[in-house]
Formats: C-alpha cells, structure tokens, sequence
C-alpha cells in the first residue's frame, strides 16, 4: 500500500490545478450519490459503538448524517477555490550574471495520517492532500470502521475516474498495520499522528519517519475584570458545550477575582441547565457549590460536560497558568480592554488566540475557522 502510494505521488505531484480541482468536483459529487450508502455504515458503526458504551460526545463525533456530508461538500468547494499552493515561487536570488536560485514550493509526497473517530476527518484529510498534491495513507478509530471504508472508496474511484492515479488514497484499518506504516521511511514522507500526549510520543519513539504532531487540546477561557459579563456568560457556555468533543473546546475557565462573586453563581446556574458538572480551586468552592479541582484537572482534556474553574488575582495569574497547563492550541480572553486582549495575545503560548475587546469573536466561530 505505501509502495502503491509512492509510485501515485510521483504523479499526483505533477498533476495542475485543474485536474486537481476537477477531481474534488467529482470527489463532492460522489458523495451525494452515494450519500444514503454512506449513512447506512455509518449507522452500523454508531449501533456497535452504543452497545460497547462508548460515550455520548464520542458518539457524537463518530455520527456522519446528512448535515455531516453536506458540511464536507461545502468544504470540498471552498478547498478548490483556494489558490494551489504546489508551484508558488516562494523566493528567488540572483547568484551571479545568469545563475538564479528559485526556491519553489511542491509536494510533500506521501503522508500517514492516524486520526480519530471522526468520518468527516477522512474527507477533510484527504481531499487537504490531494489539493496539495500528495497521496495519504489513513488510519482513523475502529470505530468507524464501516463509514472509512465506504468514504475512501467513494473517494478513490471518485480520483480515478477524474484522472488521478490510483492508489494514491490508502486506508489502513488495524494497529498492526500503524506499527508497520513506521517502519516504512522509504515510502512515506511524514506521519501526522492525532491523539494523545501518550500516543503522540509513541510514534516518534517508534518511527524515523518525520512526525507532525498534534496532541491535547486543554483550552483556555478567561473572563477579565472588565469582561461584559452577559458577553462573556454567553461564550463560556457556547465554548463548553456548543460541541464538547472537539479539540478547541474550552476544558478549564480562568475569572478574575474582582467579578467572580457576581459571574459565577450566573454561570452555575446556565452550566446545571446544559448537564456540565463543574470543579473548581478553593477560592471558587467558595462562592459556588463545586467539588475540588485537582492538579490533573488543570492537565486534562475532557472532551465532555466536564469544566475546570479557577479565580485568579489578575491577568499575569491567568496568562501563567495558561503557560504552564496549556496545550498551546486556543485560548481566549474576554475583556472591555484592548490593552489587556493585547498583553494576552502577546503573553500566552497558544496557536490560536481569541481577544474579545471591541469585536465579539465566540469560540464556535473560531472553530469554524480552524474547520475552513
């Protein structure tokens, strides 16, 4: 499968923008046809997963309906109108009279993604290589087993039929099939593994292959004493419960101290409504009726109705506590004042900032453009 990828890549790589696009044409198409097959896997992977109890957010990301499918279809057709990042000049030097040194851009090659139990994953991954013009080995959770097979094969005849080379989309299906994708440097290029801390250090220990990893997603709310508080109520809760299962949910809420008394009772009161249990530090036990946050708290990505609460003397309190138990992937602050949006976006170690000062930007709009 990797040597049948490689061989693809050669060709994928040279494929222009045209065919590219026309084959992710093809690729949407494709999936409304088949969109009834697709959702009837998908409903044999949900049935298997709710007898083996796995929990409600996972199932969640696992279900693949009608909106899931027509979600990907319009991401599909904002992904071709992007501009092809293969064959842009990047930079270029005169050397001497008649030596030039261009520096362009091209195709990685062959990319081994481990993904979770997400469907729409596959698509997303997938459809992300071929416009960059690379072939993709896919691993996602087994328990979406029945919906990977039937999207890569829709996918794969949908790029064939289009011109593209086969093999160029390959899907592996168990554990073993991972251990012996890391052994395989000749063939593949780069692993981008999603998961865990654990998992992630797994396969850099265990593979010379170039790993791009993606790990925890412990993200960061913090309500500043100058906050809106009906603002600042309505993104908390839209942050934690808008979908509790994605990597940008927020898992921990910093609140300054001098609104704590007035904020958290109001924010107890809309989380009882949305089933979220809270945990809190000392000075939070305080004012509302929470159990003990732990230091493990601080350190975990939930990925459920689960908040972590702390009160903090002042922004520099909250900034290091982001440093120190984040993640680096999104962390927000809600504040009247820009001075404090930009000392925070300066400060924390995050890959994706959210000040809300004089704009409102909302959590679930930051992941709608993380999805873009």
């Amino acid at each position: 499968m990797a040597f049948n990828a490689r061989e693809a890549s050669i060709l994928l790589a040279a494929s222009n923008t045209e065919l590219k696009n026309r084959a992710l044409e093809q690729i949407a198409l494709e999936l409304t046809n088949n969109k009834d097959e697709i959702i009837k896997a998908n409903k044999i992977d949900l049935e298997r997963s709710r007898e083996e109890n796995i929990s409600a957010p996972l199932l969640k990301r696992l279900k693949f309906d009608e909106q899931k499918i027509s979600d990907v279809i319009s991401g599909i057709y904002s992904l071709i109108k992007l501009e092809d990042p293969v064959g842009k000049t990047l930079m270029a030097t005169e050397l001497d009279k008649g030596l030039e040194l261009y520096k362009v851009s091209c195709p990685i090659g062959v990319i081994g993604v481990i993904f979770e139990s997400r469907p729409d994953a596959l698509v997303q991954i997938s459809t992300l290589c071929m416009k960059s013009g690379n072939s993709v080995l896919l691993k996602g959770g087994s328990e979406a087993r029945e919906t990977n097979r039937i999207l890569a094969d829709v996918i794969s005849r949908a790029t064939k039929s289009a011109g593209i080379p086969e093999g160029w989309i390959q899907l592996l299906e168990t554990r073993a099939d991972v251990n012996e994708m890391l052994k395989l440097d000749e063939y593949i290029d780069l692993i981008i593994p999603r998961g865990s801390n654990e998992f992630v250090r797994y396969i850099i220990d265990n593979s010379r292959i170039p790993v791009l990893g993606h790990a925890d997603g412990i993200c960061h709310c913090y309500v500043d004493k100058d906050a809106d508080l009906d603002m600042a109520l309505k993104i908390v809760v839209d942050s934690k419960t808008q979908y509790v299962a994605v990597c940008n949910a927020a898992e921990t809420l910093l609140v300054h101290e001098n609104i704590a008394q007035e904020f958290l009772p109001l924010l107890k009161d809309e989380m009882d409504k949305k089933g979220v249990t809270l945990v809190g530090c000392k000075k939070t036990v305080n004012i509302i009726s929470v159990d003990d946050a732990t230091k493990k708290d601080w350190e975990t990505e939930y990925l459920d109705y689960k908040l972590s609460i702390k009160v903090v003397e002042d922004i520099h309190e909250a900034i290091a506590h982001i440093n120190t138990y984040g993640s680096g992937h999104t962390d927000t602050i809600i504040t009247r004042s820009s001075k404090a949006a930009s000392l925070f976006m300066e400060l924390v170690d995050s890959g994706m900032y959210s000040g809300i000062a004089q704009h409102v930007l909302a959590m679930d709009f930051v992941t709608d453009l993380v999805r873009k």
